[in-house]
């Protein structure tokens, strides 16, 4: 099972798109539909082209997987739900530590227990709380910075 991963091509855009909608949906179990569309619609309409995107392929050639960065922080991970448990995270960020070093940050929806689990596995440790997501909606994030192992 040869992976690689790439750095974001246009051509992407709506696999990757599909698989953030398929990814909120199983994990973000707090949203409701209509907090889902409005984040789906930000998404489609550019927030990918915001940021710098780096992809895992399967052996096909598809995206599986992607994590967008700013800097050194990680502003988005998702993970195709039928790759979920198979490693694509864990080497995204593992490819962002490469090639920003090890001084990572993130924040998680403090509701999301799975994401929350899976970047303290990783090392990450919680460095603060804000009590609104960053478009003003009432969901606590967690800041979190990568501690390497």
């Amino acid at each position: 099972m040869l992976k690689s991963i790439v750095q974001y091509q246009t051509h992407y855009h709506d696999k990757l798109v599909n698989i953030w909608y398929r990814a909120v949906v199983r994990t973000h179990t707090f949203l409701t539909s209509a907090e889902i569309e409005f984040y789906h619609q930000i998404v489609r309409n550019g927030a990918l082209e915001e940021v710098e995107i780096w992809i895992e392929l399967n052996e096909d050639l598809e995206p599986i997987g992607f994590i967008g960065m700013d800097g050194s922080k990680i502003e988005m991970l998702f993970v195709d739900p039928d790759y979920h448990g198979c490693g694509t995270g864990r080497r995204l960020i593992k490819h962002v530590e490469a090639l920003k070093g090890a001084n990572l940050r993130v924040d998680v929806n403090e509701q999301n227990d799975s994401a929350y689990g899976f970047y303290q596995r990783l090392g990450f440790v919680r460095i603060g709380r804000s009590e609104l997501d960053s478009s003003g909606n009432p969901f606590p994030l967690l800041h979190l910075a990568y501690i390497r192992p």
